[in-house]
Formats: C-alpha cells, structure tokens, sequence
C-alpha cells in the first residue's frame, strides 16, 4: 500500500487556548451568518481527542471527568514521548496507563516523534469519558444476535490467508472513521467545511471518499436501489442546528459492523467562535438492540488541508502475505516444550 502522506498539515495545527475544555453551553454567543442567514460554519476544523468511543472500566458508571483529573491526564498524554495512537492511557491503573501512553516499539513509526503536534499535543476535547452519550453507561448497545452472527463470521474470515481477507481500510477502499458518522482518526484530523446556498460541504483530510456535498434544499433521497460507501446525505436546518439524514448504504460498509440497513442523523451546530457541537445518532435494528448517540466536538484550528494519498495498488500486501507465511512455518517447526517431572 503506497501512502503518499504529507504530516505537514497536522504539525502546523494550532487549536486555540482552551478549546480542550468541556464542551461550551449555548448562550449570549451568536453565530455568524451566511449571506442566505444560516449559522457559518466554514473554516478548518478538527476533531483531535484521546476521548474513547466507548466509557473504558475505569470509568465505570462516571460520565464526566472532574477538572483535576482531567489537568492530570492531559499532563500526562502530552509529555514528549508519548504515542498519538497509545490505546493504553485509559488502563485500569496509573501506572499501566503512564507506560502504556509512551511509544515503546519505534520499528514500524515513531509515533512520539512523527506523529506530533507540538503547537497542540492531542489531548482530550472534554470531559466526558465516552464519546457516546447514549446509552448511559457510555457503552455501544447490544449486538442483536444477528448481528452476532454476522461479527462471529467476520472474525472467522479476517486474518492473512488471501489477499481476499485483508481489511478494506488496508486496501485504501474506505477508511473506518470516515462515516458517517464521523469518528476521529488517528492523526491528521482535519476537515474543512464549505456553504452555498443549498449545499454544505464536509471535506476530511485523511479520506479515500469523495468529499460529503450536502444538499439542504429540501430534495429527496436517491431510490433505494442506488447504494453507497456514504450512503446518501441530505440535509436541512431546525433553527441554528443543520440536521443531516443519511441512508442508502451498500452492503459492505464497515461502521462497527453495522449493515445496508444503517440509518445515520447527525446535527452541526456552532456553539462558539471556536467550536462546532456534532452530535450523531446510529440505527441499525439488524446489528443493536437500540440506537446509540455520540457527541464529538469540533475546533477550530488554523492551516490547510493537504493531500492524503492513498493507493489500491498495495504492493506492500506481497510482503505482507509473505511474511505471514514465514510465520505459519515456524508455529509448525517449533518443537513443543516438554514438561520435566
């Protein structure tokens, strides 16, 4: 997979102070307008946080972060050396989380160094402990047990075997963040949005899809029949928040394993001159038991977007297939360990 990635676009962020806070309450603030009177949510954005999908177990049953804890681990995740990506700094205990938010294995990246941002280290966008917000244990619902048929499968066919079951992210098809709904990637996280009378237009820096063109003019959805990796967007205004439906996906999208029967709402709403409030509810009755509903706070940052080149002629995946084979023949040449009595 050639990748063709200019980093300049992330290291050049710079969020404005205090836009890691909790998320601001819509007040005596006013947005601007666009010459058509809608609320202006043009610029450069990102969605740049450590804060989970889902409430991790240390977190159980506490919806918020208190100010302290929050000081202390954004102390924590923006010490040098810390990995971007580090899955660990929500661990059970301090120390397993302060060892595990370090980068500890620089063969592939370092990510410490490469993916840095040092005018803005990441950090957390507020203090929830979730992204989700419904249900309230922060959780993604049940999967009905259809859809723990279909995960089950899933599970059973990913691995190494074929250049057949490798992941669509990896064969630069589609991207899981990339929605909607819109999750944050793991680095360069930055999207622009334009306004025209009757369009918005979301366009994301690290993306394989074209970019989102919203209609807002009241026109219907294509007919079921036409299905995509987006699926289809329209949208419209309840008073200063733009409400986006999207459905018609293909039967190969891969938000949390959900299915061609996915129906999405999201709502943008400019809450501040720094941040736009996106809220997202997921339906899907063949996959959970409920819907479920994510808040991610969007801020402002300055600089451009740059181009995210990446390839379907993998050529990596020889190798990587190779590789995987090297393995398979050492687990069958390597003697099993007697036991000595």
């Amino acid at each position: 997979m050639k990748r063709i990635l200019l980093i300049t676009g992330v290291i050049l962020m710079a969020v404005p102070v205090g836009a890691w806070a909790q998320t601001a309450a819509v007040g005596k603030w006013t947005a601007p307008r666009t010459p058509d009177g809608h609320p202006d949510m043009q610029g450069i954005w990102t969605t740049q946080t450590y804060t989970p999908l889902q409430r991790p177990d240390r977190y159980a049953g506490k919806e918020f972060l208190t100010e302290q804890e929050m000081a202390e681990f954004t102390k924590l995740v923006t010490q040098e050396g810390v990995d971007p990506l580090a899955g660990g700094v929500f661990a059970a205990s301090d120390e397993e989380r302060g060892k595990r938010a370090l980068q500890t294995d620089p063969t592939h990246y370092n990510n410490a160094q490469w993916l840095a941002t040092p005018h803005q280290p990441k950090a957390l966008s507020s203090r929830r402990t979730s992204l989700i917000a419904d249900p309230p244990d922060g959780k993604l619902p049940p999967l009905t047990p259809e859809g723990q048929k279909r995960a089950a499968a899933r599970r059973a066919a990913a691995g190494f075997d074929s250049y057949e079951n490798r992941p669509l992210q990896e064969r630069c098809v589609v991207w899981t963040h990339e929605g909607p709904p819109m999750l944050p990637p793991p680095y360069n996280d930055v999207l622009q949005i334009f306004q025209t009378p009757g369009y918005v237009t979301v366009h994301r820096e690290l993306t394989t899809n074209l970019p989102r063109i919203i209609p807002t003019d009241g026109r219907p959805h294509l007919p079921g029949g036409i299905r995509q990796w987006a699926g289809d967007s329209t949208g419209h205004w309840e008073g200063d928040t733009l409400v986006v439906e999207t459905r018609n996906f293909n039967d190969k999208v891969i938000i949390q394993g959900a299915t061609s029967a996915l129906h999405v709402t999201e709502r943008f709403t400019r809450v501040s001159a720094d941040r736009i409030l996106y809220k997202f509810t997921v339906e899907d009755p063949t996959t959970w038991t409920r819907p479920w509903t994510a808040e991610v706070p969007m801020v402002k940052t300055n600089g451009k977007l740059f181009e995210y080149g990446c390839h379907e002629g993998n050529y990596g995946l020889v190798n990587t297939l190779r590789g995987a084979r090297v393995n398979d023949k050492k687990t069958t040449e390597t003697p099993v360990p007697t036991v000595s009595r």
